[in-house]
């Protein structure tokens, strides 16, 4: 079998909790999210509701839930990848299936879930959004504060710290000061409001996924809170490890274990796994996978059926009409027909390759670093982020607000975070 070397990760901060007993505490944060994404995915055949309000209706009925509970827990299930949308069809996402057995994978969408807090607890209407894209950008700080301090701070404390980095932030781009700066059209008091009202708007929202405790006028990160910030800080990716034995395995799992290995020993994994199948089973089995929610499983299934090749070609040629596959199929049957790989895109549309951009920035999102997330940003086809947002609004991919929250999260440049988040809020709020 072929043998790698990992880099090892930096260890979490002393006391922090087993990743058992953080996806212990991130399943009990988005229980409710999970209830009705179990609801969805049982309702969503034959018979179904006939659109996505209606189907908020039955799931309040059937789960003994308010409407408001369902809401809620209807949007922390896209947040967190457990429900994707195509059109009115709600579909259970990858990490549903997941939900009970892989702990990273509960942590991933816990994670999603913190990225998008602004999301979850939208900011008062009355706040302009330059002061709301503010707090945002400046919250990285605070909750900086919060772990470094290891244990509860002061809310004014706080606020000083905020107001302090929006100044920075202001004069960084030649701004006037914080709490100072009148917006046409928005009406007095919008974007005057004080740091301490906006710091408990954020404070309320990173609550609201669990991230940080509230109480006497204190805050305090959560164990999830703590060990969000840690990864965010240092960048870590933590995924599963290749497995030996892959020859045994299903296609799914055998795909997972190649994740992390390079080109190379990965195509050597794939050839050793086909060798004890036949074609057409194993042919099937890969393309059952690329059906799949998991983006990183989709294109790692293309990869393994060009090592197939010709015997393959029938079948893939038959993909090409599933939306979902249909620009993995193309670019492999142009690679088969003798097309150079760095030419192949040339046989998408502009609508097949921003799909095809956002389902890989989907699974750098799950399974990569943030700084690849940036680094995919080059192979847009747009040419500009501006350009590129216009366009993958109008996509329709099921992951768009994920892909774009992550983005924001990752991306060192506040305008550039800015104008992706307020496109994944328009996203958000126009999708249900």
């Amino acid at each position: 079998m072929t043998t790698r070397r990992t880099r090892p990760s930096p260890r979490p901060p002393e006391g922090t909790p087993a990743p058992a007993e953080l996806a212990r505490q991130a399943r009990s944060v988005l229980a409710d999210a999970v209830r009705v994404a179990r609801w969805a995915a049982v309702e969503r055949g034959p018979g179904a509701a006939s659109s996505i309000a209606e189907a908020r209706e039955r799931a309040a009925v059937a789960l003994d839930m308010s409407a408001d509970q369902v809401r809620a827990g209807w949007d922390r299930a896209r947040l967190a990848g457990l429900i994707e949308l195509h059109g009115e069809t709600a579909r259970p996402g990858w990490r549903l299936r997941a939900w009970d057995r892989d702990d990273m994978a509960v942590l991933r969408g816990w994670v999603a879930l913190f990225d998008a807090w602004s999301l979850v607890h939208p900011a008062p209407g009355d706040v302009a959004p330059a002061a709301v894209a503010e707090v945002v950008e400046a919250v990285p700080q605070v909750l900086s504060l919060l772990q470094l301090s290891a244990g509860p701070v002061l809310k004014p404390a706080l606020a000083d710290l905020l107001e302090q980095r929006v100044a920075e932030l202001r004069e960084e781009r030649c701004e006037v000061p914080f709490e100072t700066r009148p917006e046409p059209g928005t009406g007095p008091g919008a974007d005057e409001a004080p740091a301490a009202a906006l710091l408990d708007w954020a404070l309320e929202g990173l609550s609201a996924v669990g991230a940080l405790t509230l109480e006497c006028g204190q805050a305090t990160l959560t164990p999830l809170g703590n060990w969000a910030v840690w990864v965010k800080l240092e960048q870590i990716c933590v995924a599963a490890q290749s497995p030996a034995g892959n020859i045994e395995q299903s296609a799914e799992d055998m795909l997972r274990g190649c994740a992390r290995l390079t080109p190379g020993p990965a195509r050597a994994e794939y050839r050793a796994w086909l060798a004890a199948r036949t074609v057409s089973s194993a042919v099937a089995e890969l393309l059952a996978v690329a059906r799949g929610e998991d983006a990183l499983l989709r294109g790692l299934a293309f990869e393994a059926l060009r090592v197939v090749g010709a015997p393959a070609e029938t079948e893939v040629r038959a993909a090409a009409a599933e939306p979902s596959l249909r620009p993995y199929a193309l670019l492999w049957l142009a690679e088969y027909e003798g097309a150079d790989p760095d030419d192949a895109a040339d046989v998408l549309t502009r609508e097949e390759a921003t799909w095809l951009w956002v389902d890989t920035a989907a699974a750098v999102a799950d399974h990569g670093e943030p700084q690849l997330l940036l680094r995919h940003l080059d192979s847009a086809v747009q040419g500009t982020v501006p350009a590129l947002l216009d366009e993958v609004r109008a996509g329709g991919h099921p992951r768009t607000v994920q892909v774009l929250v992550a983005l924001a999260a990752a991306h060192p440049d506040p305008a550039l975070a800015k104008a992706v988040r307020r496109a994944a809020f328009q996203v958000h709020t126009g999708g249900v």
